[in-house]
């Protein structure tokens, strides 16, 4: 058959992602790596001077998605379908383009862990994430913010003449548009991956991307990659080099043999050729390949352990297989960010596909052996040359502009073009997809002005790239934009300008809790945590007063701006003042498994130990607890010297 691309419906169990936070997200992220100068002198020069350049500080302009819960419905998904002879991939393109199923027709396999839900969980750098298929992550170290986001969708002309796949978006964290091209050439067995980031700013932009696969795991489930050492790192640990296959008496090459949760990224030698590949028992499996300038090469696991277990079926359903991921990247680890010039871009092509290998070689003690085995394979299937010549023919398509609507994505890119001008062939960002968000910020783009809103509703997102507040600084001072432009200070370091900001629009502003809560935040950075939860308190007592209705933007604000309030007041010894705040919430938000916690700290603080042990025993589940969150651990310890029951233990690392 020619190959095609078409729509689809699938049709999973789902939990909603529910809608955005409306706070700005104004604390700073955990930094995810520190690297002092004693570890900085164990690594390569090149890594540690990747490591240590512009790491991610704050997830603005990007909002939280933490307003999902575990209530799955039979739902039906948008999807695309890309088909030959031999595969048939399926595309999200309302959930980041995740490539969801890769089935290979002749043998009947599925070559990738295919999630038989879609249950969102806090493992995104904003939040929302689910697992499964093959994601895209672009931004900064992490899962990306555009896990559960739509992308645009298109068919555009393939290199030899067939339907291709493109999806592009606007990565907001970094400010720059990449595209996804998916194919199958005529008669191959391979899923061809173009991909490419621009920047078409003039200053340099720090850029991170990590393609993770996540692939079956059973008990003879082996990863193999081109490489003799890695660098090795468990949850929250040191970064270390240690041999492959075999570390601390385990092979580490079979990922149930380890018994938590880590990362191992390959130390592939320069010139040599990068793949990695997933091998069960029998020798069959997947193998991912690509061009040189994609050189990482990692295998992350779960590991055997009770909190590695607790994950995984935290992330699907009871009685289905667990799965590992075998990932690429731009760099060795997922700690580095690399250097992209002002209006220059990063390009390859990456190959997904079957194999089957001498499963006595791939599984023997002889490592170098297995290694060989999986790359004579891979060179009679796709041979490194054939990679390449297919990235060469892919390049000049890359421009070619789309001939079928598919999906939309956001406005964001719209509203960048619109103000810069930027050329980016074959990635129309259209003013079509410009909408409700994007609105103010082009009036304010046309008139110099920012507007005030039609009806009284949470502010909108804020815009913090230095264009943006510029245009801000010199918009009428009103207390909408003092508030908008204080994030935009806030965001750029210049703390102090960013209070005062928020306390000259406090002064006139008819909605005061906006403004109260980053003055709140701004009070808990600075070390005042008193004054901190006064203004919590402050803000929630007129949010309460000024919300209008049960719908889910009200819902979704309250929600938010009550649990901060009360962990605050709950920080600074004020549990009375924190009861009223519970008062005050909607019943179902106080239902809610993370309200649920929340409760129970609140009582352990008023001393009613007993009925805070009771939540625990009534049993409850926090759908947005963060991955290694040891909060229910440490709650459980105060309240009880049994050990932690099995149903509320998350911990990844070994115990202390």
């Amino acid at each position: 058959m020619a190959t095609s691309v078409r729509r689809t419906v699938l049709n999973l169990p789902a939990a909603p992602v529910g809608p955005a936070n409306p706070l700005p997200a104004l604390r700073p992220l955990p930094t995810s790596y520190s690297l002092d100068e004693r570890a900085a002198a164990g690594l390569p020069r090149d890594m540690a001077r990747q490591i240590g350049y512009e790491p991610l500080r704050s997830l603005l302009p990007v909002r939280m998605l933490d307003g999902y819960d575990r209530e799955r419905t039979p739902t039906e998904l948008d999807a695309l379908v890309i088909e030959n002879d031999h595969l048939r991939a399926t595309v999200l393109p309302g959930f980041g383009g995740r490539v969801h199923s890769l089935h290979h027709k002749p043998t009947g396999r599925e070559l990738l862990y295919r999630n038989p839900v879609f249950q969102p969980a806090h493992f995104a750098l904003n939040g929302a994430w689910f697992s499964g298929g093959i994601e895209w992550n672009i931004g900064a170290t992490g899962h990306s913010p555009l896990s559960c986001a739509p992308l645009h969708a298109a068919v555009v002309p393939a290199p030899d003449g067939g339907e291709m796949l493109r999806l592009w978006e606007w990565e907001r964290l970094r400010d720059l548009p990449f595209q996804i091209d998916l194919w199958l050439p005529e008669d191959s067995a391979f899923l061809h991956v173009g991909v490419r980031i621009r920047n078409p700013h003039e200053r340099t932009v720090p850029v991170y991307w990590w393609s993770n696969t996540a692939v079956e795991e059973h008990p003879d489930t082996r990863v193999l990659a081109p490489a003799d050492r890695a660098w090795h790192r468990e949850h929250s640990g040191p970064l270390q080099s240690v041999p492959v296959p075999e570390h601390e008496g385990v092979d580490r090459t079979y990922p149930s043999r380890s018994e938590h949760s880590a990362d191992h990224f390959y130390d592939v030698a320069t010139g040599d050729r990068t793949w990695i590949a997933a091998v069960g028992g029998e020798g069959h499996g997947l193998i991912q390949t690509s061009t040189d300038t994609l050189r990482g090469r990692k295998l992350f696991h779960w590991g055997s352990g009770s909190g590695g277990a607790r994950w995984q079926r935290w992330l699907t359903e009871p009685d289905t297989p667990g799965y590992a991921e075998i990932q690429a990247g731009l760099a060795r680890t997922q700690l580095e960010h690399v250097r992209l010039e002002g209006g220059e871009e990063f390009s390859w092509l990456e190959a997904y596909g079957p194999l089957s290998a001498d499963a006595q070689v791939t599984h023997g003690e002889d490592w170098a052996a297995a290694r060989a085995e999986v790359e004579s394979r891979l060179t009679d299937a796709l041979p490194r040359e054939a990679v390449d010549a297919a990235y060469r023919a892919w390049l000049p398509h890359a421009d070619t502009e789309p001939v079928r609507s598919l999906a939309a994505g956001s406005g964001w890119g719209a509203l960048e073009v619109l103000r810069a001008g930027f050329a980016l062939p074959g990635t129309p960002f259209d003013a079509t997809t410009l909408g409700e968000e994007q609105a103010p910020w082009q009036e304010l783009l046309a008139t110099g002005v920012f507007p005030e809103p039609r009806r009284v509703l949470p502010p909108g997102s804020s815009l913090v790239a230095q264009h943006w507040r510029d245009m801000l600084e010199t918009a009428p001072a009103d207390p909408l934009t003092e508030y908008h432009l204080g994030v935009a200070q806030w965001h750029a370091g210049d703390l102090a300008q960013a209070v005062r900001s928020w306390e000259r629009g406090l002064e006139l502003a008819p909605s005061r809790w906006p403004l109260l809560r980053c003055l709140a935040v701004a009070d808990q950075v600075g070390g005042h945590p008193k004054r901190a939860a006064e203004r919590f308190a402050e803000a929630f007592d007129d949010l309460c007063q000024e919300r209008r209705d049960n719908g889910e933007t009200w819902t979704a604000a309250t929600a938010a701006l009550g649990r901060e309030a009360i962990e605050a007041l709950l920080v600074a010894g004020c549990p009375e003042e924190a009861r009223l705040v519970w008062a005050r919430l909607r019943p179902a938000v106080q239902q809610r498994g993370r309200f649920r916690l929340v409760h129970a700290r609140l009582l352990l603080a008023e001393g009613y130990r007993d009925e805070a042990r009771a939540i625990f025993e009534g049993g409850f589940e926090v759908a947005d607890l963060d991955e290694g969150s040891e909060l229910l651990a440490q709650l459980w310890s105060e309240l009880s010297d049994e050990p932690l029951p099995e149903e509320y233990d998350f911990r990844m690392r070994p115990a202390d």
